[in-house]
């Protein structure tokens, strides 16, 4: 089959917003390269984070890890086999939600990439490059420490 992920690299928490909701922080956030930027909400009682933190982040087509797309037929995301193995199992924190808008970015090359995982958003803006694998469809949000 084909490679799950459409979209992967680290970043380093550059700043923490727990204001505005109870149990929903705003993390931002930059790659290691420095190329790549997010802004992410997080529910932050299941997953806390701290300014300065690394976390891998991933975006994927598929929790299959033969990159065999999801069928319909389950009744949820969620349900897998017995001792089957997906991507969540790698991560600590995965959500599941739609690519619904793009944007150029804020400098020359760059594009930005909007994604809802049932109002809790993310904002992703990078190069071109990297971020083209992504469409307008439904992803899951992979992060890990």
């Amino acid at each position: 089959m084909s490679d799950p992920l459409l979209f992967e690299d680290t970043f380093t928490i550059t700043g923490i917003n727990n204001q505005k909701y109870d149990r929903v922080s705003r993390l931002t956030s930059t790659s290691s390269d420095s190329l790549t930027t997010f802004t992410l909400d997080v529910n932050s009682e299941l997953y806390p984070c701290t300014a300065g933190e690394s976390l891998s982040m991933a975006l994927a087509s598929t929790l299959s890890l033969d990159g065999k797309e999801d069928s319909g037929a389950k009744t949820g995301w969620r349900e897998v086999g017995m001792g089957e193995q997906t991507l969540a199992n790698d991560y600590d924190y995965v959500c599941h939600g739609k690519v619904y808008r793009f944007e150029e970015g804020s400098t020359s090359g760059n594009m930005a990439v909007f994604v809802s995982f049932g109002g809790l958003l993310l904002y992703l803006e990078g190069p071109y490059k990297k971020l083209a694998p992504l469409r307008i469809d439904y992803v899951y949000l992979l992060l890990k420490k």
